[in-house]
């Protein structure tokens, strides 16, 4: 027996009728029975009915729940999968079995839950039975900002530990690196200084992070250093970290080339490591007046040359080549559109001055980096824009053009996998937006809060 319900809309007007019918079989035809019509009754009427023919075998299921107090229980599934994916990936033994490793571990387990400050964490504890899942007794805050510095303490040991780990079936020669930096709110900070700010942020002190990955992009290692610290510069501290840290000699360290300039290079050498870098624009442009590269050598193919025992690998980006040159003829639109407006402004007017809207329009041009290739004069208070198609043919001349450096030998890395392992900076990049800035800006230390507990 079942409730058999319809709308149907005539006219613009809807019917709904309520039909108690029930199955039965005619030979081997399944027919439907009226038993009765019930479309008169009220919705509350119709819907007792069928919550009773829902539970028809056992209607002592229907009481009243008015009086029965819901209370909702820790989550704990999450945590538990956390955990179990920690054990697997060595991170559980790498922090230690201690309440200082356990903390740390619910520190990680609630970044990936909820990103969210200390005292966040500790509320977050309490929902989800980290106490219970961790074996971990109450804590508040203070416990967690003493854990960050336990976890500063212990830094390098848990890196080797886990470097050995995952280098355990395949240990890895070659190790990408990168830099980035943070801005701070405060001024409060011990490496907190002015520097090069990435972040464009005038008047705010900030701290340089260097990143050391393996080759599947998988961080290995982090450094905070001082934010007036250049990126060059910090390559002697990763330098030091692999060498004394992780036990190894021959590494291959991959980095752009505002790193590995002469004297980096030179320091990599004297440790025994070797390097994958680039050339900046200049060092190509030296390196074609002196005759080591041609310009017929870059192609969409690559092509190697070597000279004193380094390796250049040289190619052209059609696509970067097309997109610079298309960026360029918009700048000297832009420009030519600047100096049809100032003519129109200068001739609304006898009393506005052209050396005044001359002037403007040099610094756009040298903001737009256009200098020796376009050229504005004055005739009768218009501005006129020439550009020289030989001086614009020479600054495009490397347009999309790259070349990658190295003193690995052939014999260890062909041509290809020292082009494609450059290319492999774009997971230290990757792991910089998803793993660093995970854990949320830097900021200067927080003001002592009322103590929250997590009960177990």
């Amino acid at each position: 027996m079942y409730l058999d319900s319809s709308k149907t809309t005539i006219n613009g007007k809807t019917y709904q009728r309520h039909l108690l019918r029930e199955f039965y079989r005619e030979d081997v035809k399944v027919k439907n029975l009226t038993i009765a019509s019930l479309s008169h009754c009220s919705f509350a009427e119709i819907e007792a009915i069928r919550l009773a023919l829902q539970h028809k075998h056992d209607l002592a299921q229907l009481v009243s729940i008015k009086d029965v107090a819901l209370q909702a229980g820790p989550r704990v599934g999450v945590v538990h999968a956390l955990k179990q994916l920690a054990d697997r990936l060595g991170l559980s033994r790498a922090l230690g079995s201690d309440r200082q490793g356990r903390l740390a571990l619910w520190q990680v387990m609630s970044r990936l839950i909820g990103q969210g400050s200390r005292l966040s964490a500790v509320r977050l504890a309490a929902s989800h039975g980290a106490c219970s899942v961790l074996v971990l007794e109450a804590f508040c805050e203070h416990d967690l900002y003493a854990n960050l510095a336990w976890l500063a303490e212990h830094q390098e040991r848990i890196e080797r530990e886990l470097f050995r780990r995952s280098q355990k079936n395949t240990p890895s020669e070659l190790l990408l690196y990168d830099v980035t930096s943070s801005y701070l709110e405060g001024m409060e900070n011990v490496l907190a200084a002015f520097g090069y700010n990435r972040d464009k942020k005038e008047g705010k002190k900030q701290i340089v992070i260097g990143l050391l990955c393996a080759v599947d992009g998988d961080p290995v290692a982090m450094r905070v250093i001082s934010g007036n610290t250049s990126d060059k510069t910090t390559v002697a501290e990763q330098i030091r970290t692999v060498a004394q840290s992780f036990g190894v000699r021959q590494i291959t360290l991959v980095g752009d080339k505002g790193m590995f300039k002469s004297p980096q290079a030179q320091e990599l050498t004297d440790a025994g490591f070797h390097y994958i870098t680039s050339l900046s624009k200049s060092e190509i442009r030296s390196l074609l007046h002196d005759g080591v590269l041609q310009m017929g050598l870059f192609d969409t193919e690559l092509h190697e040359v070597e000279q004193a025992g380094l390796r250049y690998v040289l190619r052209r980006n059609p696509i970067r080549q097309e997109e610079m040159e298309a960026n360029r003829r918009e700048r000297i639109a832009a420009i030519e559109r600047y100096a049809a407006e100032k003519s129109e402004y200068l001739a609304g007017s006898e009393k506005r001055q052209e050396s005044v809207a001359l002037e403007f329009l040099k610094a756009k041009i040298s903001r737009y980096k256009l200098s020796g290739i376009v050229e504005v004069v004055s005739r009768n208070r218009r501005f006129e824009v020439t550009v020289d198609e030989s001086a614009l043919q020479q600054k495009a001349l490397l347009d999309g053009c790259y070349v990658i450096k190295s003193d690995v030998k052939k014999e260890a890395r062909s041509t290809v996998e020292l082009h494609d392992r450059y290319k492999d900076l774009a997971k230290v990049e990757r792991a910089i937006r998803t793993d660093i800035w995970r854990s949320g800006r830097c900021t200067c230390a927080p003001k002592p809060a009322p103590a929250a507990t997590c009960s177990a």
